[in-house]
């Protein structure tokens, strides 16, 4: 079997009850790109993925969902107990098969996870419900198979149930064991993703050297750089080539290479080296328009971002298979000041890469025709 099917990797986001989306269900491809008029709720969707993979990551509900009240669906009214809340999951596909993922979260008065259901193969391998409001539990029920065929205790409310059972299952019977498969698959599926909105006018200046983590406006670009070029030739097969081909392509005027320089103060600086003489004619990154920035950090990290763990993102955790590992990227506004020629290039190198195994996609965009018939791209259209 190829690594891109055997890689854990969300393949349906299902907002039930999110926002302005009710009963909605999305597929996800390699490479998937929402699109659609303003309030359709194309940044809804990812907004909801990003929130799963902060739960998955095991970040506290209340981190997950910051404005927890206004994901509840427009018009809904609280029941007899004042209660509000929404519904979300997932479709996890890879090793174990198709695990599906479902949460119900109470938003008001209170913010917790009310329901949780981890389902695979036709059964039921988890369930979550709350029994008791004064306490900040839910009874779980999890698949044994043995001699006892389901093991309930209290786990807490406010954290993913499924991210939790890797400490909680002993994995000595069949039934123990196909539930850890299954919520294996979804945790390193979900933590696999990295958050990339990269924000020109946080990447005008020079850096600190030693940022190597990229962060989500892409604001140390030029010390990421520097670990991916500045240290040898061309430390990571190919990389330094491929980011210099995507530079020609979106960027005016001739470019040669992307270089790093180091100043004097400790800093470096990212350049679009010009000609063979390197600094002495680049145009440092700064200078460049905002369509360029963009373009550019986007083109690093589809480039970068599989084949470079720990850099762009967590990659899946270093114990874990590199054949099972992959990075998801979400990318508001993926074509966001870009003019047709940069859209183009950049959905074209993303199609590639995404093909290629090890990186997937999801993102919005403005404009879809430079995506439609694009082999390996999924077009949402949320348009009604």
């Amino acid at each position: 079997m190829e690594p891109s099917r055997t890689r854990p990797a969300v393949t349906e986001l299902r907002l039930s009850a999110f926002t302005s989306h009710r009963g909605a269900a999305f597929p996800l491809g390699p490479m998937t790109l929402f699109t659609g008029a303003s309030g359709s709720g194309k940044t809804t969707a990812l907004r909801a993925y990003e929130s799963l993979a902060r739960l998955g990551a095991g970040a506290p509900l209340r981190e997950a969902f910051q404005d927890a009240a206004a994901c509840v669906p427009e018009r809904a009214a609280a029941d007899a107990q004042g209660r509000r809340g929404f519904r979300i999951g997932c479709t996890v596909d890879g090793p174990a098969g198709p695990v599906r993922l479902d949460l119900a979260v109470q938003a008001e008065p209170e913010l917790r996870i009310v329901g949780e259901r981890l389902t695979g193969g036709g059964q039921t391998l988890l369930a979550t419900a709350l029994r008791d409001p004064g306490r900040p539990t839910v009874q779980a029920a999890w698949h044994t198979a043995g001699a006892v065929p389901v093991t309930r205790a209290p786990l807490p409310d406010d954290r993913l149930a499924t991210a939790l059972l890797p400490l909680r299952v002993a994995g000595r019977t069949e039934g123990q064991l196909r539930v850890l498969a299954a919520a294996e698959q979804t945790v390193l599926a979900l933590r696999s993703v990295l958050v990339c909105d990269p924000q020109p006018q946080l990447m005008r200046r020079p850096v600190a050297a030693g940022r190597e983590r990229l962060g989500r406006g892409c604001e140390n670009l030029p010390a990421v750089l520097d670990r991916l070029l500045g240290r040898a030739r061309d430390p990571h097969g190919g990389l330094r080539a491929r980011l210099a081909a995507a530079a020609r392509a979106g960027c005016a005027g001739p470019v040669t290479e992307l270089a790093v320089q180091r100043l004097a103060d400790g800093t470096v600086r990212a350049l679009l080296a010009r000609d063979d003489s390197g600094v002495r004619a680049a145009t440092p990154l700064e200078r460049l328009g905002e369509g360029e920035l963009r373009y550019l950090a986007l083109a690093l990290v589809l480039l970068a971002g599989a084949g470079v763990p720990g850099l762009l993102g967590p990659g899946g955790p270093v114990e874990v298979d590199p054949a099972l590992r992959s990075l998801t990227v979400l990318a508001d506004g993926f074509d966001r000041g870009m003019d047709r020629r940069q859209t183009r290039e950049l959905i074209t190198l993303a199609a590639g890469v995404c093909a290629e195994g090890g990186l997937r996609l999801v993102g919005t965009v403005a404009d879809a025709s430079c995506a439609r018939g694009t082999a390996g791209a999924t077009v949402v259209d949320l348009t009604p």
